[in-house]
């Protein structure tokens, strides 16, 4: 079996989580699906290759080898809901964006199927998630964790009309000290790559279990996360081309942001 995330350890006070970007799914799960699910239409697709500038920042990655089909990395153990009383997808998403169904009535996965992957899929993910925070954390005594997705610009299911091109979640500047967050304010207003981006903070999407479980600014992890337009960098209709024309104009504002990220950890004023 593939290895369920890749991972990559830096040198600096930052780790880049990417959940949402694998494509596999096992054959004993692709055997469950629909014929629909192959198109995998929901992946946060290319975002390795957007954030190539992770290396040269000396930041941590790890991204998801397997299909959020098959398991959302981004999603509690136990399904709560991260809206409540709003349309979202599950642990184990039984259907798509668009509400196309993954499985057949009779294949919808138990479950004592949701636990093996949750064991074979869930878990190694955010138990080498935790461990690079807490290596981070016991080197630097700050750490930033940056929680990379991005989604389609227009998603009727989750949002009227189209979302801004830039989403920043804190939950409520709850998984990160306000400093930060001011920090990334700051920066966006004045740099002028920027400047061609819309973006907001806390919007209608305000961080997922990621952001919020991880993010404990009390404990000195500070967590933010990005949703960004797909429209942004690639081609957001099948086959989901990446943009290279696109992403270059972008990719100044993503490394911007990150060292940002960097500076107000180093600078060492939490507030």
């Amino acid at each position: 079996m593939n290895p369920s995330f890749h991972f990559k350890a830096g040198s600096v006070p930052l780790l880049i989580s990417m959940p949402h970007v694998g494509t596999t799914i096992a054959p004993e799960v692709a055997a469950q699906m629909l014929p629909i699910s192959e198109l995998k239409a929901d992946t946060d697709w290319h975002l390795p290759l957007l954030y190539n500038m992770a290396d040269e920042l000396g930041a941590s990655t790890i991204a998801a080898e397997y299909s959020r089909y098959v398991i959302d990395l981004n999603r509690a153990p136990d399904n709560a809901n991260l809206y409540p009383g709003q349309d979202t997808t599950g642990l184990c998403p039984i259907d798509t964006f668009d509400k196309h169904p993954l499985y057949a009535s009779e294949n919808l996965p138990g479950q004592t199927e949701i636990e093996r992957r949750i064991t074979t899929y869930w878990r190694p993910y955010h138990q080498q998630l935790n461990a690079e925070l807490e290596r981070l954390l016991r080197i630097h005594g700050h750490v930033v964790l940056w929680d990379a997705h991005s989604i389609a610009s227009v998603v009727p299911r989750f949002f009227e009309g189209k979302l801004p091109d830039l989403n920043f979640g804190t939950a409520d500047q709850n998984s990160c000290a306000s400093g930060l967050q001011e920090a990334l304010q700051q920066t966006l207003a004045q740099s002028v790559e920027s400047q061609a981006y819309t973006h907001i903070f806390n919007g209608r999407f305000k961080g997922g279990y990621i952001t919020r479980h991880y993010g404990q600014p009390q404990r000195n992890i500070h967590a933010v996360q990005l949703e960004m337009s797909q429209c942004v960098y690639m081609n957001e209709a099948a086959p989901f081309a990446y943009r290279p024309d696109l992403a270059q104009q972008v990719q100044p504002v993503l490394k911007q942001a990150l060292q940002t990220c960097l500076n107000w950890v180093r600078q060492g004023v939490f507030k």
